[in-house]
């Protein structure tokens, strides 16, 4: 997973349920601008607005440790 690959994920489901930028930042909580960076793929996007975003789009986030070494989250 990149900021890349994220941000893609983010514009096509965005897209997908017919929102604009301004509309996903309002649902997000957050300034229109950090759409459009993290749509873009800008590295530098804070974890917590992503994550927000995410939520507002209804996608899930799974993190898992490597093997042996504790539990997924």
């Amino acid at each position: 997973m990149t900021p890349s690959i994220i941000g893609e994920i983010v514009r096509s489901t965005r897209k997908s349920q017919g929102l604009r930028q301004d509309q996903l930042a309002g649902a997000a909580g957050v300034g229109h601008r950090f759409i459009v960076d993290l749509e873009a793929g800008k590295p530098a996007a804070h974890l917590g607005k992503t994550l927000a975003v995410l939520a507002a789009l209804g996608c899930s986030v799974r993190i898992e440790p490597p093997h042996g070494s504790g539990e997924s989250i």
